[in-house]
């Protein structure tokens, strides 16, 4: 496992919609401008905590939000009875609005701003979290958002995990900031076709989608695909004024 000192996190309490407050770990790491990580689903494991140094090398400083499964490894068989416990923060079956913890994204990326004297964040989401990275693009603080093979809801074809009046806010932002990235396999079963063609629909020239040859699933983590992790990098460094290396 990478080093990641447990010393250098901090803990974040914040809002759910709905009512009530969660409280969950946020790791950091690195300097240079904010990039804000929301983990996928089988926890945070080597392949998570390498895509965060290799950010964190490039030169930005990576925000690791931990709110599901262990620190440093992958337990996939625990899934289920994962899904289940986090049941109040996440309603992955949801059509047409967004999970509670949604309110608790938009109050981080606001406190990861105000810890950065102000700078505006970038946003990865993947799988699980990776429509929230489109969301948050209304919020002011927030200056691009990646999303990686973006699954929610589970098995909801045409829907998608947000309601009218955050389509049209994340739509208002990406005009005033630049489109969203939202990148696939082309063959990601979890990740469809017809969750992409969804997103484009509701987005338009407002996001960008691309997609890469395969039939895996997670493009920056398990399944790492140079391409897309390349062009994820080039994204962000482009929205956060971040110049290319020597």
């Amino acid at each position: 496992m990478t080093d990641w000192p447990h010393h250098n996190k901090f803990a974040f309490t914040g809002p759910l919609h709905g009512g009530g407050r969660t409280t969950h770990d946020v790791y950091v790491k690195g300097d240079g401008p904010p990039v804000l990580i929301l983990q996928e689903l089988p926890g945070i494991g080597p392949q998570t905590l390498s895509l965060a140094d290799r950010l964190a090398a490039r030169g930005f400083r990576v925000y690791l939000a931990h709110f599901l499964g262990p620190f440093g490894r992958l337990s996939f068989f625990g899934n289920t009875c994962r899904v289940l416990c986090i049941r109040r923060e996440f309603h992955i079956f949801a059509r047409g609005r967004e999970s509670p913890i949604g309110a608790w994204f938009r109050a981080l990326v606001a406190e990861v701003s105000a810890r950065e004297n102000g700078a505006r964040v970038g946003v990865i989401g993947m799988c699980l979290t990776g429509e929230f990275a489109l969301a948050l693009m209304s919020e002011p603080s927030v200056a691009g958002g990646v999303a990686s093979q973006p699954s929610l809801p589970v098995m909801a074809g045409d829907a998608l995990h947000m309601g009218p009046d955050q389509i049209e806010t994340a739509r208002v932002g990406m005009a005033k900031k630049g489109p969203g990235l939202a990148m696939r396999y082309k063959g990601d079963r979890i990740s469809t076709a017809r969750h992409r063609t969804a997103l484009e629909r509701a987005f338009g020239d407002h996001l960008e989608t691309v997609e890469f040859e395969g039939r895996k699933h997670a493009l920056l983590t398990v399944h790492f695909h140079e391409p897309a992790y390349v062009r994820m990098e080039d994204y962000l460094a482009a929205r956060l004024g971040l110049g290319r290396t020597a």
